[in-house]
């Protein structure tokens, strides 16, 4: 498919995302991870690389190395090396980061994704493990900086994709999707606003058939909202610049979600500046494939896969499947109240709407949902089996999501919402409609459909709503034929 066009340039963006993995100490050390501690109380001699300390790998970690490459269908190095990054940063004590350059742990495989009703894939060049730095505090301070080194050391992956992705939509398409499938299967906990999941876009633009243009990578991105303002900003003053006549310089630049623009904040670096070269107080890391094995029959049931299962078992359009599927546990909700209810498509149709209408009104995850996958069955079998209509069953759903009860069938019965379903209560009713409206059932004979649905409505008051209306429609027909 020819790539959009924007302005005459084509636009091109690869990603290096950090997850930050979901271990309880970190990469090299026993100190913990935990979020939130009061600055440097969480960095032990090791993260402050005092003088005589050594790293020691966390298996932990290298597991959910696994996982990912096992997720991502990559190759899982049997191999791989560690190696020191230099470069100084006030937050950097050692004065190098300890990553992986050359040999990476995690490497190759794709993400794929839908954007509509077309697939998407993004291949992935590797995905490293490395630490994370400190973090530099500015804003407690008045013409100085200060320096927390609880985040020192905390592990990473850094997950590194081919420039790919032609456009802002695609390329937020792709990090939510990889958001998902690193929460999916349990290395990071996703939470952008504490660090956990940063992105990185390196952003360029050229005429088609050109080569590569000159790249500017967007640091650190927390949120999708400002993902898409930041690319889309960085697009159009990339474009604005050459066709001006300047030159694009490769730099490293920050968001500003205040102004909605992008700032330079330092010259990007090369590979070489870097001056990487083998730890040489870490060993190369071994992985047998014993150990993959076990990881790999510990591993959930991935998001694409669990989809292509929804479609087949239970019948739904790949758009329900795909949506139910944005987390395991949205999808393990639906698939409760779809086995109790014996009725997958109704099922899917209220928790992508009416719950998922609910959750995004009070900012709550399904987990949090007033009514429980039991209750939701509970309400469907009663719509099933013509027990209330689907007016009264959003009726009774709001009910059990406003407290007022807890079982389906006593607020059906409290709130008097069973459908009239005896035949000859209906009939009565009915002969009294036609009797009192003969216009409209001669204007029904004489082929108009309107006035039919204006008889249904006359039936339907006269019953006060509860008066079933397929069975209506069936009984009304049947004496104006």
């Amino acid at each position: 498919m020819t790539a959009k066009l924007i302005q005459g340039y084509e636009v091109v963006i690869g990603f290096e995302t950090h997850a930050q993995l979901a271990t309880q100490s970190k990469i090299f050390s026993r100190a913990s991870t935990a979020f939130g501690a009061e600055p440097n109380t969480q960095a032990c001699a090791v993260d402050l690389a005092l003088p005589g300390t050594l790293p020691v790998m966390n298996r932990e970690a290298v597991a959910c190395a696994i996982k990912l490459g096992l997720a991502l269908g990559s190759h899982i190095a049997p191999e791989s090396i560690f190696a020191r990054k230099n470069y100084f940063y006030p937050d950097l004590p050692k004065g190098y980061q300890i990553s992986q350059f050359e040999i990476p742990v995690v490497q190759g495989g794709e993400v794929s994704f839908y954007l509509g009703d077309e697939k998407k894939t993004v291949r992935l060049v590797r995905a490293h493990l490395e630490e994370d730095a400190g973090k530099s505090l500015h804003e407690d301070f008045v013409g100085q900086s200060g320096i927390d080194l609880n985040r020192a050391g905390t592990p990473l992956l850094e997950i590194v994709t081919e420039p790919d992705m032609r456009g802002t939509e695609e390329a937020v398409a792709y990090a939510r999707e990889l958001h998902k499938i690193v929460t999916w299967i349990g290395i990071c906990d996703g939470n952008m606003q504490e660090g956990s999941f940063r992105c990185d876009a390196n952003v360029s633009v050229r005429k088609p058939g050109q080569p590569l243009g000159t790249r500017r990578e967007i640091k650190n991105l927390n949120s999708f909202k400002f993902m898409q303002q930041a690319i889309d900003y960085e697009i159009r003053w990339q474009i604005e610049q050459i066709e001006d006549g300047h030159a694009i310089q490769q730099a490293t630049v920050l968001f500003d979600p205040d102004t909605g623009e992008t700032r330079a904040m330092r010259t990007k670096e090369d590979a070489a500046d870097y001056r990487y070269f083998p730890d040489p107080d870490l060993p190369p890391l071994r992985i047998a494939a014993s150990w993959i094995d076990e990881v790999k029959a510990r591993m959930p049931e991935l998001p694409r896969a669990m989809a292509a299962r929804f479609v087949e078992q239970y019948g739904l359009p790949e758009y329900d499947a795909t949506t139910l599927t944005q987390s395991q546990a949205m999808a393990a909700y639906f698939e409760d109240a779809a086995k109790a209810s014996g009725a997958a498509k109704l099922a899917s149709n209220w928790v992508m709407g009416e719950i998922s209408r609910r959750l995004n009104a009070e900012e709550i995850g399904i987990e949090q949902a007033k009514v429980g996958s039991a209750q939701l069955a509970a309400l469907i079998r009663r719509i099933g089996d013509g027990t209330i209509s689907n007016n009264a069953a959003r009726q009774v759903f709001d009910a059990l999501w406003s407290g007022e009860g807890s079982d389906v069938d006593a607020v059906i019965e409290a709130k008097g919402l069973k459908q009239m379903n005896d035949t000859g209560a209906l009939e009565a009713i009915i002969d009294e409609v036609i009797a009192a409206n003969p216009a409209n059932v001669e204007q029904y004979k004489a082929g108009k459909d309107k006035a039919f649905n204006a008889l249904v409505g006359q039936v339907m008051k006269a019953s006060k709503g509860k008066a079933n209306p397929a069975q209506v429609n069936e009984l009304l027909k049947a004496k104006l034929a």
